[in-house]
């Protein structure tokens, strides 16, 4: 079982960043594939970024990609996004992410955070 909690999230001005955390707990953090979707008001849930166990390998969606940036130290069991050049359609709850495999299909992860709301103003 990995439980998952983020932080980070906030109000920000467009150009603006932040840096989101997620807390896991478990024993196996280290093995599990993490990452982050987000979803926007009246929207469906969208992959943002992964990273596999090691920090070797990451995948992000275009819309964010030289703009975020995803990383995790298995020493504390954390993931962090940090998140540069924000627009207001990246404004969303954002959820960290959990699996045994790299995928952009929010089925592929077994275990959710609660969210952190990110709202970007223009």
């Amino acid at each position: 079982q990995v439980q998952l909690v983020e932080s980070g999230g906030g109000l920000v001005q467009a150009g603006g960043s932040l840096r989101l955390s997620c807390a896991a707990s478990g024993r196996t953090f280290s093995s599990y594939v993490m990452g982050w979707f987000r979803q926007a008001p009246g929207k469906e849930r969208e992959f943002v970024t992964t990273i596999k166990w090691n920090g070797g390998s990451t995948d992000y969606r275009d819309s964010v990609k030289g703009r975020f940036t995803i990383s995790r130290d298995n020493a504390k069991n954390m993931v962090y996004l940090q998140m540069n050049s924000l627009k207001p359609e990246d404004t969303a709850v954002y959820f960290c992410v959990a699996g045994q495999r790299s995928s952009t299909w929010e089925r592929a992860y077994d275990y959710w955070g609660q969210g952190t709301q990110v709202t970007v103003s223009s």
